[in-house]
């Protein structure tokens, strides 16, 4: 334990910065477990750690350029790595090249020329319906967050957990395969006939989805690792769920189609939720064939807990089976329970959401500027996504609504 915060800097000042970062996660594991914690102790060692990151922060600039040059050639080790060539948005040059460009901070010979051969190649890759930026500092995020972006979405719940992601272009028809009959028994010899597959065609149009988030001018001091984690939850959290939110209620109108709006409701394919556990069997029954195997039932968690969790069944037992074991929320009747709060209450979606979409076919862009808040000291970032969401096939899809007190709402 450090009795000041100078003690502290002086002991970690000469450590590796993946040192003071395993030591600084050591640090939360002990406060999120430990009750008896010193508290004030920690609190000094924590701000020595701070300072100490930021001093090395300062230093590496220099020492990065010492330790690439070499005084034999007097050449840059840097000057002889070739610039990616494939696949240059998911190189590791262009993703230290991305964070350090957006915080300010100086880049290696490499991550330069990577770095400008990446924006010449969205820029003649850009088109007018695409992104509408303002400077020249816009970039597309790495492959890799995107992808983490992408992950990170999907355990926080919800229909996006489920349904299909696409990286197509937009306004191109795709077609999707549809349950089809099974195979035949052959006899030797015999002549078999084809059969013409059933699929359906879907198009998704291009949507802009726009966030900025302000965040201090110190954060040019982050490392590239803490920075990247802070933009995958600001990601998820600002473009992820406006996603989540339109594959349900999206109106179509300048935003994704969402299930409420892109499927024409009739009588053949919605129930009544009257509050019986016959409900569940006759949407069950309603769902076209082949849809069944990978059908779920998508509620909020008012109308889980509400209207389904105390029902039962003719025999007295319960038709929702929770489920402590897995991840799953639990079971009605054998199909996996998917919660997710844009559903209204009161309304339950039975489907196989495998048939539900959404594409992001450029990625996301990031611009910085550090102009718009000049008089605050902040720096600004502007997130940018093209997408949009769909239902792919309708007859996937059955929907019970009502009150569940016995009479339709």
């Amino acid at each position: 334990m450090f009795k000041t915060v100078q003690e502290a800097f002086n002991h970690y000042r000469n450590h590796s910065l993946q040192d003071m970062e395993k030591r600084a996660a050591d640090i939360k594991g002990i406060i999120d477990t430990d009750p008896d914690a010193d508290v004030a102790s920690i609190n000094i060692e924590i701000e020595g750690l701070n300072q100490a990151m930021a001093n090395h922060q300062d230093r590496q600039p220099d020492n990065d350029q010492r330790s690439q040059f070499n005084p034999i050639t007097g050449r840059s080790f840097n000057q002889d790595k070739q610039v990616p060539t494939e696949n240059i948005f998911g190189s590791a040059e262009y993703r230290s090249a991305f964070y350090k460009n957006m915080l300010g901070q100086k880049l290696s010979d490499i991550e330069t020329r990577t770095f400008n051969k990446a924006m010449e190649i969205q820029d003649a890759e850009r088109r007018e319906d695409a992104f509408n930026t303002t400077t020249n500092s816009a970039a597309v995020l790495p492959t890799q967050t995107l992808n983490e972006v992408v992950k990170k979405a999907r355990t926080m719940g919800g229909l996006i957990a489920h349904a299909r992601n696409f990286n197509i272009p937009t306004n191109i028809s795709v077609p999707i395969g549809t349950p089809t009959s099974k195979a035949q028994w052959h006899t030797e010899g015999e002549q078999v006939d084809s059969e013409r597959l059933t699929t359906a065609a879907v198009s998704f149009a291009g949507y802009e989805i726009i966030k900025v988030f302000s965040i201090s001018a110190a954060a040019k001091k982050m490392s590239v690792q803490a920075f990247e984690s802070y933009m995958i939850d600001e990601l998820t959290n600002c473009v992820m769920e406006t996603i989540a939110d339109a594959l349900v209620n999206g109106s179509g109108n300048g935003q994704g189609t969402g299930l409420d709006t892109g499927i024409s409701w009739n009588d053949e394919n919605s129930l009544d939720f009257s509050g019986e556990y016959t409900d569940f069997t006759k949407a069950l029954a309603t769902l076209k064939r082949g849809y069944g195997a990978g059908a779920k039932f998508a509620m909020s968690n008012a109308t889980l807990y509400n209207k389904v969790y105390s029902l039962v069944d003719a025999n007295g037992r319960p038709i929702f089976i929770a489920d402590p074991k897995n991840e799953s929320i639990g079971y009605i009747l054998g199909k996996e329970v998917v919660i997710d709060d844009n559903i209204d209450d009161n309304t339950i979606i039975l489907g196989n959401f495998n048939y539900m979409g959404y594409n992001i076919p450029q990625g996301l862009m990031i611009e910085v500027s550090r102009e718009s808040s000049f008089k605050s000291g902040l720096v600004d970032y502007r997130a940018m996504a093209i997408a949009d969401t769909k239902p792919l096939v309708h007859e996937a899809f059955v929907k019970l609504s009502g009150n569940g007190d016995g009479a339709e709402a």
